[in-house]
C-alpha cells in the first residue's frame, strides 16, 4: 500500500505513540544528582526537569484522538501543530540529554534540600547523570515527527469520517406518514400546530 492510502492510520498511531510516551516519561526519572556531600542521590522526574513534558504530551494524545475524525483542513492544522511540538520537544528533551543544566533540577532540590542560588547548588552537586528516559522520549519526538510529515504530505488523499459524525438535520416539514401522539408532542416541541 503506498503512503497516501496508509497516511491517516501512520499519522494517527505515531501521534497516540509518542504522545503515551511523552507521559509515561514524565512520570519517571529522567536525572540523579550525585551528591558532593555524600548523601542520598536526588532523583528527578521528567515532569520536573522539563515542565511542559506532560502538557505537550496531553496535547498530542488529544490531537492523534481527533486527527482520525476531523476534517481536511484541521488535518493540515494538525500536522503542522504536532510538527511544531515535535521540534521544540526535540529540541529542550536533547539539550537536556547532553548538557544536563542546573536549572533544569534546581528546583527539585531546593525542594529536597532546601539550599536555592546556583552557587550553594553547585557546590552541594558532584554529578548531573541522565537515564535512558529522555533519550527514550527523543525517539518518541521523532516519530511524531514523522507522523506530522505524513499528515501535511497525504492529508488531501484521507477519505472522510464518515456519516457517523455528522450531523443530519430533522425534517421540518408535515410528515407525509400517520401521526401519532408522540409525533404530535415532538411537532408541538418544534413550534408547529400538529392540529393543521
Amino acid at each position: 500500500m503506498s503512503l497516501a492510502r496508509r497516511g491517516r492510520s501512520i499519522a494517527v498511531s505515531g501521534f497516540l505513540l509518542a504522545g503515551a510516551v511523552g507521559i509515561i516519561s514524565s512520570t519517571q526519572t529522567w536525572l540523579t544528582i550525585e551528591r558532593a556531600d555524600a548523601g542520598e542521590a536526588i532523583l528527578v522526574p521528567g515532569a520536573s526537569a522539563l515542565p511542559l513534558l506532560a502538557p505537550l504530551s496531553l496535547a498530542v494524545l488529544a490531537l492523534g484522538a481527533a486527527l482520525s475524525i476531523v476534517g481536511p483542513i484541521l488535518r493540515l492544522v494538525f500536522g503542522i501543530v504536532a510538527a511544531a511540538a515535535a521540534l521544540f520537544l526535540g529540541w529542550t528533551t536533547a539539550q537536556l540529554l547532553l548538557t544536563a543544566p542546573v536549572s533544569a533540577v534546581a528546583s527539585t532540590v531546593t525542594e529536597t534540600t532546601g539550599l536555592a542560588g546556583p552557587e550553594a547548588l553547585s557546590d552541594l552537586m558532584s554529578a548531573i547523570v541522565p537515564s535512558a528516559w529522555p533519550a527514550l522520549a527523543l525517539v518518541g519526538w521523532v516519530v511524531l515527527l514523522a507522523a506530522a510529515v505524513v499528515t501535511v504530505l497525504t492529508w488531501r488523499s484521507w477519505r472522510s469520517g464518515g456519516r457517523r459524525y455528522r450531523t443530519v438535520a430533522a425534517p421540518t416539514g408535515p410528515s407525509a406518514g400517520p401521526v401519532d401522539a408522540v409525533d404530535s408532542w415532538d411537532d408541538l416541541s418544534r413550534g408547529t400546530d400538529p392540529t393543521r
